[in-house]
């Protein structure tokens, strides 16, 4: 299938069986007629979805793992305390580490799965979802302990397990959407994207066979890869039936109604970020505020935290001014309460390196545990130095802490 690129048109798809007289519409859009989509539930359709919700990785996913794309003989400290395993086993995501970076003399390295505590050697981690009341918004809190610490947290696994659910529980909103469908919301999101009426019937009929699959087959799906990102991969599994150009425009209209829906998701059901410290506290828990330009009220918040994250690869317009203001901060509190570190994080998710470098995206793929660029940057470097901080000097006093409690 071939794209048009009219500069005096909208681009939309060409479907070669239709006369060049009746491709254009009224509006100037070249609408696509996919192919007849087959009834039911095929054997492809299932072998597509489970190749998608399947947590077994295959000799060639385990190499592109443990084999990274680059490697940091020079950097000697490795501050990582904000990346997300996700289904890949911790031996191949050691081994990726030291291949990584194999001349490291220093290293403070935690995962932190979303609302899900995992360890790797000495100390275990989360990022949890949260909700701050002040300003009405959904927030997250990265949280860190010493293993031993973390071993019995009853409540705190009972309150991450609700979140859990709930924060999955968006998948389902996403695809009842598309299948009820909410009209509203698929009406913006094709206006926003230019998407015809054959191309939303076309994503709607597959979104549908997933949902089928996801009913029939409840049981076997691990829960893990209960997430809005199985409608991505699927219809990425469909390029070689249908061709690029159509399940692009398929993959943006998506992304659009994900945006709305994630936009109309209620955050009052995440338990509030107070909740959630005084909890983390308990369990002499270090607690960092992670890429806060996302939601960056929680800045004025004054909660009781150890640090914040100023550079994050998809927040980093303000990592100076951040830097300045941790530093005004400490100032102000000085003798009073505990420095704020200063803290970055690579948000590696472990996942996309799974994906063929094809369906990857770029700027999620071309992450890499540990490695934050901008520690080493010589303009940010400058105000670091001002604010005493850098990798080192982080490390040592957040293992300090957390072995305080």
């Amino acid at each position: 299938m071939n794209v048009m690129t009219d500069t005096n048109k909208k681009v939309a798809f060409r479907d070669p069986d239709v006369d060049e007289a009746e491709r254009a519409d009224e509006n100037g859009c070249i609408p696509l007629t996919p192919r007849k989509i087959p009834d039911g539930i095929t054997e492809s359709d299932e072998r597509r979805f489970w190749s998608v919700v399947s947590e077994d990785l295959s000799d060639e996913q385990k190499a592109r793992i443990a084999t990274p794309a680059r490697t940091f003989p020079r950097q000697e400290a490795v501050l990582a305390v904000h990346w997300h395993p996700e289904h890949v086993p911790m031996d191949l995501i050691r081994r990726r580490i030291d291949a990584t970076f194999p001349d490291r003399k220093t290293e403070l390295i935690i995962p932190t799965q979303h609302n899900e505590l995992m360890h790797y050697d000495d100390y275990t981690g989360v990022e949890v979802d949260c909700y701050s009341q002040g300003f009405n918004q959904k927030v997250q809190l990265l949280l860190h302990f010493e293993s031993e610490r973390a071993a019995d947290a009853a409540v705190l696994k009972e309150m991450l397990a609700h979140t859990f659910k709930y924060r999955s529980s968006q998948l389902f909103d996403f695809i009842r959407t598309l299948t009820d469908p909410a009209k509203e919301r698929l009406d913006r999101a094709a206006r926003e994207t230019g998407a015809n009426p054959a191309l939303v019937d076309f994503v709607r009929a597959y979104v549908g066979k997933i949902a089928d699959l996801m009913d029939r087959r409840a049981d076997r799906i691990p829960t893990r890869s209960i997430k809005n990102k199985i409608l991505r991969n699927f219809f990425d599994t469909l390029r070689p039936d249908y061709g690029d150009a159509l399940i692009d425009r398929s993959q943006t209209f998506l992304t659009a109604v994900k945006k709305i829906v994630k936009a109309h998701f209620p955050p009052q059901y995440f338990y509030r970020t107070s909740e959630v410290i005084e909890e983390a506290r308990s369990l002499s828990a270090g607690i960092v505020i992670p890429h806060p330009e996302q939601f960056w009220p929680v800045l004025l918040a004054d909660y009781d935290v150890d640090g914040i994250e100023v550079w994050n690869p998809q927040s980093h317009q303000y990592t100076q001014f951040l830097i300045s203001v941790l530093k005004d901060k400490n100032r102000r509190r000085a003798g009073a309460k505990r420095p704020l570190l200063i803290f970055m994080g690579d948000d590696t998710h472990m996942a996309e390196k799974t994906l063929v470098p094809a369906d990857q995206k770029p700027e999620k793929a071309n992450r890499e545990i540990g490695h934050q660029p901008a520690w080493d940057d010589l303009t940010i470097r400058k105000v670091l130095i001002m604010a005493n901080s850098g990798r080192r000097q982080v490390i040592a006093a957040y293992k300090e802490r957390l072995a305080a409690g």
